[in-house]
């Protein structure tokens, strides 16, 4: 009989993700307040009454607790929602993985850091910068204290769920590519470490089924910044040569991107590497399979034509 996961926050990228990976070992139950699939049921896991009922009923091995919100500029405006979103349904989701006596899986991100080093392993002190970083901290500080057996996975620069899920820095570039921009205003202060979500499940059910409960750093392999990623990016689009890429510092965009950002949000996957268990695949690498994957359309299409319109991204 497969054991069964329940999946709270499942209809964004990373939602997507998890259940292609998981739902042929396990039986799944995926809800979310935004049901965008047919493999989606209803529920706001910000409601601890409805939460600890549709989870006990389903009587699951596993509690995955995967919804945030993750629009940097929203939590500055709406600290309060905010914090009942990122912060309370998390303190909901341990009292009820303790309750039924299940691991708990948390989803924590590289910008809970301020930035001012380069790299962070696992045993790094956090120092979050706005209201985002500060709720998924006390978060994942929560799930740390509190929940009696638990896997948080800090990711970096998320990447995947194509185009309907991807509302991240790669979909952004690439709507706009195909709306026929060629010109990129793109920051050169801001570095970090891609993470494709198909890669980071893959790696989230190898650790569950070893049993290594504890925290981990998870991202993709190499280094990068938003320039990089753009550059690499045209390149695999076969874009060299007609997009042009315009350094800029964040203050370019303050107006827009007004939340506080560390300037570094590279991680170091430490403690996969020390178990042996580190399966994430090179930045590059990952990006092209995503590409591939979600946007082959995009690959010898119309985006290959020549247009003179500007972009500005961030």
């Amino acid at each position: 009989m497969k054991k069964k996961i329940y999946v709270a926050g499942a209809g964004g990228m990373l939602g997507q993700a998890f259940y292609r990976i998981f739902k042929d070992d396990y039986e799944i139950k995926c809800t979310d307040k935004d049901v965008n699939e047919n493999w989606l049921g209803f529920l706001d896991f910000r409601d601890f009454k409805n939460y600890k009922k549709d989870v006990e009923a389903f009587k699951p091995d596993y509690l995955f607790h995967l919804g945030a919100y993750t629009d940097l500029e929203f939590c500055e405006l709406n600290a309060d929602d905010t914090y009942l979103t990122n912060m309370t349904s998390v303190e909901n989701a341990v009292y009820i993985a303790n309750e039924l006596d299940i691991p708990l899986l948390y989803i924590s991100t590289a910008g809970i850091f301020d930035g001012k080093k380069d790299f962070y392993d696992d045993w790094d002190e956090p120092n979050p910068l706005g209201h985002y970083a500060r709720s998924k901290y006390m978060g994942e500080r929560f799930v740390r204290e509190n929940a009696r057996r638990f896997i948080i996975c800090r990711a970096g620069w998320m990447m995947g769920g194509g185009p309907e899920k991807d509302k991240k820095f790669v979909n952004k570039l690439i709507k706009q590519l195909k709306s026929g921009k060629r010109d990129l205003y793109i920051v050169n202060d801001k570095d970090g470490t891609p993470t494709y979500t198909v890669d980071f499940a893959k790696n989230v059910k190898l650790l569950l089924e070893k049993e290594y409960w504890g925290l981990y750093n998870m991202v993709c392999g190499g280094e990068t910044s938003r320039i990089g990623v753009a550059l690499e990016l045209i390149k695999i689009l076969g874009l060299e040569g007609q997009v042009t890429c315009h350094e800029v510092d964040s203050n370019y965009f303050q107006n827009t991107y007004f939340a506080p950002r560390p300037p570094s949000e590279r991680l170091k996957n430490k403690k996969l590497e020390l178990r042996n268990l580190n399966i994430m695949q090179d930045w590059k690498v990952a990006l092209r399979e995503y590409i591939r994957d979600y946007y082959a359309d995009l690959i010898m299409s119309e985006v290959q034509q020549p247009l003179k319109e500007e972009i500005i991204i961030t």
